[in-house]
């Protein structure tokens, strides 16, 4: 009997929906081709539900999601809403409730993609980043205090558990040896600086090194890691880092791969529920207009597919954006394709359903 998968669909803002309609149109062209079944439910929490009910997410979002087997998230992020507050209340408030402590972001570019950097080609631009993605200086402690004066003071603090390190880590080793490429992972820290937090960091990866004596290690510091991924980027296979450094160099590496419309990223939990989405935010000058790029969220459907173990629509997904980057896309920077959003999505399933 064929394996049926309750898909959470969460469009959210600005172009959030036009991606995640081609994402959706592409997972049902593959599981048709694959033989397994997709029931989407859909879920309007975002800017707009926001404004008009005054809820950020209902009192049953978490439990609701919590019965799904993935998530396919749209953009979250509203003009017209404080900065930060959709942001921590949907994407945040999910990550931490259904413990989605692995942030996976792919960096690889494909032929046809131009990237700033020079004489780089798609050889040298293939390497993973796994960012820790429940802790840190986004779980939200600190304070303020005298808030208003001019003896306010503003503590933010980087928590970091041993067992919250130690499972990221451990993480990045065992992806490490099933991408078996390079089988090369590198810790990126502040170890001169953050004496405490990478201290326990640095300890608890070469202590876990020793499980995985077919795995190369190596550490950089962050900055080092930043100057390296741009005159070196083929040095790396697989990255490992904190949550607020892997935020920093993830979107360095999305420039690097072509840009923000093309960068997929996965929030893991690998005994749990998944949240899957395109990282480009929910760029909202271009709501409505069909020209946004949605090959960032039709990836970030195959990362889906990837982590629900159906490897062989993965990658019919993969190849199909392969080829239409390739030979079908002028740019991929929004309004300079070619293409409009859907015939973008109505190439990509017209690959796949040929291959």
């Amino acid at each position: 009997m064929a394996k049926i998968y309750d898909i959470a669909v969460i469009p959210g803002d600005g172009t959030g929906p036009e991606v995640v309609r081609e994402g959706i149109k592409v997972l049902k062209t593959v599981a048709d081709k694959c033989g397994f079944g997709l029931n989407f439910t859909f879920y309007n929490w975002g800017g707009e539900h926001f404004r008009a009910t005054g809820v950020i997410l209902p009192e049953d979002a978490l439990a609701t999601l919590s019965a799904a087997d993935a998530i396919f998230l749209g953009a979250i992020g509203h003009p017209d809403v404080k900065p930060g507050l959709l942001e921590k209340g949907i994407l945040l408030e999910i990550r931490f409730h259904l413990d989605q402590y692995v942030n996976l972001r792919p960096v690889k570019l494909y032929e046809g993609v131009a990237t700033p950097l020079k004489d780089k080609g798609p050889q040298d631009i293939d390497f993973v980043v796994v960012r820790e993605n429940t802790e840190g200086l986004y779980a939200g402690a600190g304070g303020c205090l005298k808030r208003g004066t001019p003896d306010e003071v503003a503590v933010q603090e980087s928590i970091n558990t041993r067992k919250g390190v130690e499972r990221c880590i451990r993480f990045a080793f065992d992806f490490c040896r099933r991408r078996n490429k390079r089988k090369k992972l590198t810790l990126c820290g502040k170890t001169n600086v953050l004496t405490f937090a990478f201290d326990l960091w640095q300890r608890t990866f070469y202590e876990v090194a020793g499980e995985y004596p077919d795995i190369q290690v190596d550490y950089a510091h962050v900055d080092a890691i930043c100057m390296w991924m741009v005159k070196n980027p083929e040095w790396f296979d697989v990255i490992v880092t904190d949550n607020m450094f892997g935020d920093i160099i993830t979107d360095l590496a999305a420039m690097i791969q072509g840009g923000m419309g093309i960068a997929a990223g996965a929030n893991i939990n690998p005994a749990g529920v998944s949240m899957f989405e395109p990282i480009g935010g929910s760029a909202p000058k271009y709501t409505g207009k069909n020209i946004i790029n949605p090959i960032a969220a039709i990836s970030a459907a195959q990362l889906m597919l990837e982590t629900l173990g159906e490897q062989m629509g993965a990658g019919l997904i993969e190849a199909a954006v392969i080829k239409v980057l390739r030979d079908d896309i002028d740019e991929v920077a929004a309004g300079k394709m070619g293409h409009s959003t859907t015939e973008v999505g109505d190439l990509i399933v017209d690959h796949i359903r040929k291959s």
